[in-house]
Order: C-alpha cells, then sequence, then structure tokens
C-alpha cells in the first residue's frame, strides 16, 4: 500500500566544498525534523523547486564560465523517498549572471531562473527525464527607482506562474514594478504583457496567489510592507487595492523583508521580517483581498530568509540564515496564528525550505 511520506528539501549558502542542499524527514507529531541526506559539490544553492509528482528536485547554484565570469547554474536531482535521499541528473549553466530563484510551471515543461544582480530572467525547457533542457528565452530588465543603492539598476526577486500557467509574474526590486509575460507555449518564449508600478521605494521581493485566484500579495523588501492587488486571470493585469506595513508600530530598528505565502484555505497570509526577525501574520478578507493584522512573532533566530507552509498546513518552517536554524512552528487552525514548538535544527546558513508529501 502507497503511502506518504513529508520531506523537507533545504537550500542554504555554501561553499561547493560543503554540504549545500539538505533532506530532512519530518514528523508531523512531534514537529522534529530528521537529517536524511545532504550534498555537497554545488555553491550557493540557495533556492529550490521539487516536483513531487515525479519525485524531482530543482536547484539554482553559481559557477563561472569559460571567461572567469560568475554566471548562473542549475541542477536536477532525482528523489528516494523512501531513504530520503538525492541523486544528481544534471546540472548546466543557465544565464549569464548569478541568480536567486527557480519556478516550475505545473505541467513540468519549463523552469524558469531569475537574476536579481543580472536583471535577467531565463527560460529552459525540462527533458522527459526530468533534467534540465535547453535554453528557450532570456528577458533583460531595463531601468531604475528611487533608491540610490538598492534601485540604481533592474533587479527581479523572482518569477512565478500563474494558477492557470498563461502568465508569468516577475517582482522586480530594482524597478519597484511586477511585470507580467504571457508565457507563449507554443514558441517556448515569455511575451510582455502588462506591468505595474509599486510606491516609489517599495522594492518587491516574493510574491504569492490567494487560492481564489482573484488577488496577487507581493512582499516589499526594501520598505517592509506587503501590497495587495487584484488580478484579472484573463489578460494577467494587476491592479493596486492596497498596502500595510509588516512591521509593529513604533518599530525603529532597519529591517527588510523576504518571503510570503498564503494559507491553502485562503484565510491567513504570513511574512518574514530580517532585522525585527519576525513572522508576521494577517487575516484576509476574501471578498476585498485587504488584510488585517493578527500577530508578530520571534523567529527564534536572526534573519528569516524563507519560510514554508508543511502542505496540510499544520506547522511552519522558517529558515534563519545568520543563526544557522531552521525553526518550527505550529499553525492554530482556527486563529491562523503561530506558536514556537520548542523545536529546531542547526545547519549553516539555511535560505530556503521546501515541505512536500512524496509516495512511497
Amino acid at each position: 500500500m502507497e503511502q506518504q511520506r513529508l520531506l523537507v528539501f533545504v537550500g542554504s549558502y555554501a561553499e561547493a566544498e560543503e554540504s549545500g542542499v539538505y533532506v530532512y524527514a519530518f514528523d508531523e507529531e512531534s514537529g522534529t525534523l530528521t537529517m536524511t541526506d545532504s550534498i555537497a559539490g554545488l555553491k550557493n544553492p540557495t533556492f529550490l523547486n521539487v516536483d513531487a509528482d515525479r519525485r524531482l528536485l530543482y536547484a539554482i547554484a553559481e559557477t563561472v564560465n569559460q571567461s572567469g565570469q560568475k554566471v548562473g547554474e542549475a541542477a536536477a536531482f532525482a528523489i528516494d523517498a523512501i531513504s530520503g535521499s538525492i541523486q544528481l541528473l544534471n546540472r548546466e549553466i543557465t544565464v549569464d549572471s548569478t541568480t536567486c530563484h527557480i519556478q516550475r510551471d505545473e505541467n513540468s515543461e519549463f523552469l524558469t531562473v531569475t537574476s536579481y544582480h543580472g536583471g535577467m530572467i531565463g527560460l529552459f525547457s525540462i527533458a522527459e527525464d526530468g533534467a534540465i533542457g535547453q535554453k528557450l528565452d532570456v528577458i533583460q530588465h531595463e531601468g531604475k527607482s528611487q533608491h540610490p543603492e538598492r534601485q540604481d539598476r533592474p533587479h527581479p526577486h523572482s518569477s512565478f506562474y500563474s494558477p492557470d500557467e498563461q502568465f508569468m509574474l516577475v517582482a522586480d526590486l530594482g524597478l519597484d514594478r511586477i511585470v507580467t509575460y504571457k508565457l507563449d507555449h507554443d514558441a517556448k518564449k515569455l511575451i510582455h504583457q502588462s506591468q505595474v508600478a509599486l510606491h516609489p521605494g517599495a522594492g518587491p521581493r516574493h510574491l504569492t496567489f490567494h487560492p481564489n485566484g482573484g488577488f496577487v500579495f507581493v512582499i516589499n523588501e526594501v520598505d517592509s510592507t506587503i501590497t495587495s492587488f487584484t488580478y484579472e486571470k484573463e489578460t494577467g493585469r494587476l491592479t493596486t487595492l492596497a498596502t500595510v506595513s509588516t512591521l509593529p508600530a513604533g518599530f525603529e530598528g532597519e529591517n527588510s523583508c523576504a518571503e510570503i505565502t498564503v494559507s491553502a484555505d485562503g484565510k491567513y497570509l504570513y511574512g518574514s521580517n530580517r532585522g525585527h526577525d519576525s513572522l508576521v501574520v494577517f487575516a484576509i478578507d476574501e471578498r476585498s483581498g485587504l488584510l488585517t493584522l493578527l500577530q508578530h512573532i520571534s523567529v527564534e533566530g536572526g534573519h528569516p530568509r524563507h519560510f514554508a507552509l508543511t502542505p496540510n498546513g499544520r506547522y511552519l518552517l522558517a529558515a534563519n540564515r545568520d543563526s544557522d536554524n531552521i525553526v518550527t512552528f505550529e499553525v492554530d487552525q482556527n486563529s491562523g496564528k503561530l506558536q514556537f514548538t520548542g523545536k529546531s535544527v542547526t545547519l549553516a546558513k539555511p535560505v530556503c525550505v521546501v515541505p512536500v508529501y512524496l509516495t512511497t
């Protein structure tokens, strides 16, 4: 009889000779993580994507080309769900600069990598065996915004496919824009569709769709806010609704934001603060898309660069880069609020955590 096993895949900052990608088994009764594998050989495999159906893991990394220039790399791994181990399928140079994000469409036809430093997005095919395939398209952003250091040039930070796979939304921190591209499945290209400007100095980083498909929420790294939008699925167009702070009133310290996600039931939104070192929880009005603050809670560490809810929504795992730990929080199913379980694991510079159920 087939069983489901919850594995957690972790990316980190690491030198190539160090372990950089980790696999943990997660015990949903106790909230504990137990390492089952770790892989060295990749430099800074900081962001991951998992294809649970095909048991494949995709990681970005960085390397140098023949000219000695720093460039992006991506690696594909096969996952053994029973042992909780991974095995390299292939690795390929992607775009002509280091990358910060990797995303896959639901049909496993395309991979997208995003280059913060290079200001570009690369579209790649996925081979039949799940390996990283050919370069299909590269889009270069142009322009700047108001912050003299953070926004002197384009800095796309992420790319997310729309629920119907027709569009791809790119949050560009350097331009204060979310740029929507149409995904041309026949030509295998990205076609500019539209864009929406955020308030100057926002610095959009990551975004998430509401489960009803009618709203998009973006977390703004530079000014520690979250902006809500309505989303037209026919055109991919975003219309701004409102912006709220991720910080408690009266906080005066340095802070930047990182990750954002919405609960599977669409009732709650979660974001991370680096500096205040907290998770913020909002209730979502599912008719208006507006947010109401519910909670700030310490991440029990420093610099929560990423976090994720487990698939059933019972737990949240926060990856704290500067305190070298992943911390487990329990989610109150009635209120959406978080409570520290007392459980954490130590590993060097974790910056991405992806929990998925796999069939064994």
